[in-house]
């Protein structure tokens, strides 16, 4: 399934907020550099929908607040 993202990077505590079914707000405390914080939202994605890490990819939005993720 998409699940449409909105992403703030460098936060001061690691969060998801499920806004409705595929609309979620993330923070991570990783900066918005060299991927790092693309990483840890899969990462917070995952465990918030308690599915393994390797079943979430980001499909648009790497450079962008506004994400789309697929997660199997």
């Amino acid at each position: 399934m998409k699940l449409f993202i909105t992403a703030k990077a460098g936060a001061r505590e690691e969060k998801v907020e499920k806004i409705d079914e595929t609309h979620y707000r993330v923070w991570v405390k990783e900066p918005p550099e060299k991927g790092r914080a693309n990483k840890a939202i899969e990462k917070a994605i995952a465990e918030f929908l308690d599915i393994p890490k390797s079943r979430v990819a980001l499909v648009s939005g790497a450079t962008s607040k506004r994400k789309v993720v697929e997660a199997a």
